[in-house]
């Protein structure tokens, strides 16, 4: 029993070296080693799900940038928008970058509200025909449970200081006063993404007054309407991202490769939780549940799951 146990042990103990060998060959390699070296090409990443954060994709969308070898970047995008803060970070890095290198932006299902304020800060836009894009619009939705909790016989008490600090409460009715507060915060942060459109879109106040109401598009209304500059692909998109930094058709392109494990916890420490990596039907359930504290402001474009 015991030599049985001494093997195990053995064998526990060689796959956790072997893992800690394997971590820090590839940590050093990305972190000393990959600003230089290598043939110049084109680098993906990937803007996906509800935005909730922004901290891994800034971080990683500036890594490429500091990467001699990088000559371009494609934004693959499918995410139907999130909370404002962190979609207006994305957007202000994409544009940042873009500055460096060309950064382009390709839109895969979805690229809506949030999805689509990242993506003006690219230096051209794709999307194809079918894509879901827009929703030039803020949105912030609130339930009143006040009569099933009579129903139930439960009493409900908040206790505060402010009279604004329990806005939204879903334990009693808005009052007009609270309705017209909101109102006017959600009018301020379309202003802003408006501004964001016409500034980046080149568009006339009658052509943005025409799409900016939180309608969402198809791609290729959004081309008609100069919300995007071209109707085409992913590849298309890496071909005309090989074409601004002046690469040859077969130059390299290289993908995102996010590896999550205990071990890397350990070693690294833990990033912060980014839920626009992560797949989108696991964003939208992020955007479903209750924000800590109460409510958010969304830029989330209405998309049916069924």
């Amino acid at each position: 029993m015991r030599g049985l146990l001494r093997v195990f042990v053995l064998v526990i103990a060689g796959s956790i070296a072997l893992m800690v060998v394997s971590s820090t060959f590839s940590f050093i390699k990305q972190n000393w080693f990959g600003k230089a070296g290598g043939k110049d090409h084109v680098a993906v990443i990937n803007l996906t799900g509800t935005i909730s954060a922004s901290t891994r994709f800034v971080k990683d969308l500036k890594a490429l940038t500091e990467k001699d070898n990088v000559k371009a970047i494609v934004v693959r995008i499918n995410s139907p928008g999130g909370v404002v803060g962190p979609s207006q970070e994305m957007y202000e890095a994409i544009k940042a970058a873009d500055a460096k290198i060309p950064v382009i932006a390709s839109m895969g299902a979805l690229a809506a509200s949030g999805g689509y304020y990242a993506a003006l800060g690219a230096r051209k836009i794709y999307a194809n025909p079918g894509t879901l894009t827009a929703s030039i619009g803020v949105i912030m939705q609130f339930m009143n449970v006040e009569g099933l909790y009579k129903w139930a016989r439960l009493d409900a008490y908040t206790l505060k200081a402010g009279k604004l600090k329990d806005v939204g409460s879903p334990l009693r009715r808005m009052t007009p006063e609270e309705k017209a507060y909101l109102e006017a915060m959600m009018h301020d942060i379309h202003v802003q993404f408006r501004g964001a459109v016409k500034e980046r879109r080149k568009l006339s106040d009658e052509e943005l007054d025409a799409v900016a109401d939180g309608r969402v598009m198809t791609g290729s209304q959004a081309k008609t309407a100069k919300l995007v500059d071209t109707l085409g692909g992913f590849e298309d998109a890496v071909k005309e991202a090989k074409k601004l930094a002046s690469l040859p058709d077969d130059a390299k392109v290289t993908y995102p490769t996010h590896k999550k494990g205990i071990l890397k916890d350990v070693l690294f420490g833990q990033e912060e939780s980014d839920p626009d990596q992560e797949s989108l039907f696991e964003g939208l359930a992020q955007a479903i549940r209750p924000a800590r504290g109460g409510w958010r402001v969304m830029l989330l474009a209405p998309v049916a799951l069924d």
